[in-house]
């Protein structure tokens, strides 16, 4: 397997989860995979998260060590052997440090881009209430918040979080034409289900159509994972 490229903490991970139609993932399902399904369904997700303690190659990032994310993504599975590698395929990724966006870029050819982003963390008495990510300037400004209350609880086996949260594998498709895939190691992690949700701004601005009026609407489900240490490895060609 190939060696680590980045080691940080993900933290507060905010998910939106949509339902969609399977001709609007085909043309962007890498070669070597195929789509994957819960019920038969197929979904994107939108998810804000902090990355904390950030290093690279087993070196601090200095001044990138700790900044936000939002993405969308959607989900897919590669068969090797007789075991199914359960994956995640981004959309578009946003974080507000240019180094990072050109890095990830360079190494994975993921499609980030670069823009303002700010977050809100609101706890009361050492209980999560919310978390709110904004991205975007002042004329584009869009939030995704979720609200919960009570604590966390462990993700259940076959649970819609489960599908959801634990994916390992990412998945890329190169400039040629040809996909990489990269380990994503993390513990597993406790969860607050049925959150209160807010999106809104100029998704326009930011996702192509069908996305922006997808997520315009209502997801079919919100969560917020408390998140952990992760280890994202070095990319290896499989196609």
């Amino acid at each position: 397997m190939p060696g680590v490229f980045l080691t940080a903490e993900w933290r507060y991970l905010a998910m939106l989860n949509y339902q969609v139609s399977a001709s609007v993932l085909k043309p962007l399902v890498p070669k070597g995979t195929e789509l994957d399904t819960r019920n038969g369904h197929h979904f994107i997700s939108l998810v804000g998260f902090l990355f904390l303690d950030t290093h690279v190659l087993g070196v601090p990032a200095f001044f990138h060590r700790d900044f936000e994310e939002v993405n969308l993504r959607f989900y897919v599975r590669r068969v090797v052997g007789q075991k199914a590698r359960h994956g995640v395929v981004f959309i578009r990724e946003m974080v507000p440090l240019p180094l990072v966006a050109g890095a990830a870029r360079l190494t994975y050819n993921e499609p980030y881009l670069t823009v303002p982003m700010q977050h809100t963390i609101v706890e009361t008495a050492g209980e999560l209430q919310s978390v709110d990510y904004r991205f975007g300037g002042p004329r584009d400004e869009c939030r995704l918040a979720l609200h919960v209350h009570g604590e966390p609880h462990p993700m259940l086996p076959d649970s819609e979080e489960e599908f959801f949260f634990e994916r390992s594998w990412g998945y890329t498709r190169q400039r040629d034409g040809r996909t990489v895939e990269y380990r994503v190691e993390h513990s597993r992690w406790n969860v607050w289900s049925n959150a209160g949700f807010e999106v809104n701004g100029r998704l326009g601005e930011f996702y192509d159509e069908p996305f922006a009026s997808i997520l315009s609407g209502a997801p079919a489900s919100a969560f917020i994972a408390d998140g952990s240490a992760v280890a994202v490895h070095l990319p290896e060609r499989i196609v």
